[in-house]
């Protein structure tokens, strides 16, 4: 393209990048893929009569679904061998809380986890309803459907979600519990520590076969503080950052200034319902070193 072109379609992409990334990081859960997919998109987008495009952002917002919902099948096939628990990997949104869409939805690392068990096609459904607040006639065009069947997914992605999604506290409490389970995780206070922990709480440790983790989600009270306790004389010597991820606060365990570690939750009246602990480093290299969060 001459220079003038070019620099126009690098304009009008990199005005819309910060939602293509969105979508594309809903609908896969991790960084690399998301990034790969926008790539693509850029790449179509530079082969594109742009003359003939009025609105380059939701052109480009339906590629951007289309490639994803693509990539998702073989991304499913690849978790199906993963070693251990599958968890989404952390992205920092304190520059970004909604990661470029309207509203921060199904950013939370719980969420997107539960957005595995939906199809790709209720997921964008979802996604560009709930996060991109599209109404159903531009979901239709986007997947290429009737209004009326994608309103029919997207009831269809509700349900089974709030069948799975518990009522959840607010997010000053859950940044509460998250504090008061790391002061009492470090300080090697068992009976604090069970505090915080709901009754049927599940621990999701995701090692990826490189680190050692549980292979299986730990469930209840019981069985997760026995597992935790086993490690917290480990963490005398662990800097704990707190940061905003995923659109809530989350944990950083570093040692010597290096992460080893992402840890988030989810928390109900009870306390905290689920921990999610990333140990794969391939899931970590995005995250800061200690000190510079």
């Amino acid at each position: 393209m001459p220079q003038p072109d070019i620099d126009s379609a690098t304009a009008e992409f990199e005005t819309v990048r910060p939602r293509l990334f969105g979508i594309a990081y809903r609908m896969l859960g991790t960084v690399a893929e998301a990034e790969d997919v926008v790539q693509d998109a850029w790449i179509r987008w530079q082969g594109t009569d742009r003359s003939q495009v009025r609105n380059p952002s939701a052109f480009l917002s339906t590629v951007i679904t289309r490639l994803s919902i693509n990539v998702s099948g073989s991304s499913r096939a690849r978790r199906e061998t993963y070693v251990g628990p599958w968890l989404p990997e952390p992205v920092l949104t304190e520059n970004d809380p909604a990661l470029g869409a309207e509203r921060k939805e199904a950013l939370e690392v719980g969420i997107l986890l539960l957005l595995e068990r939906l199809t790709p096609t209720e997921r964008a459904v979802y996604l560009l309803r709930e996060a991109f607040d599209y109404d159903f006639g531009a979901i239709a065009e986007v997947l290429e459907t009737s209004e009326a069947n994608a309103r029919q997914l997207a009831r269809r992605a509700r349900a089974h979600l709030e069948e799975h999604r518990s009522k959840r506290v607010a997010p000053a409490e859950r940044d509460r519990l998250l504090r008061a389970f790391f002061s009492a995780a470090q300080s090697g206070d068992l009976e604090q520590l069970e505090k915080v922990l709901a009754h049927d709480i599940v621990l999701y440790a995701d090692g990826g076969g490189v680190v050692a983790a549980a292979r299986r989600p730990v469930a209840g009270r019981d069985r997760v503080s026995k597992l935790l306790a086993e490690g917290i004389s480990g963490l005398a010597d662990v800097t704990i950052d707190f940061v905003e991820a995923n659109g809530e606060s989350a944990a950083i365990m570093s040692r010597d200034g290096e992460p080893f570690a992402f840890c988030s939750i989810t928390a109900g009246e009870q306390g905290i319902e689920s921990l999610y602990v990333i140990f794969n480093p391939d899931k970590l290299r995005g995250l800061p070193a200690q000190g510079t969060s």
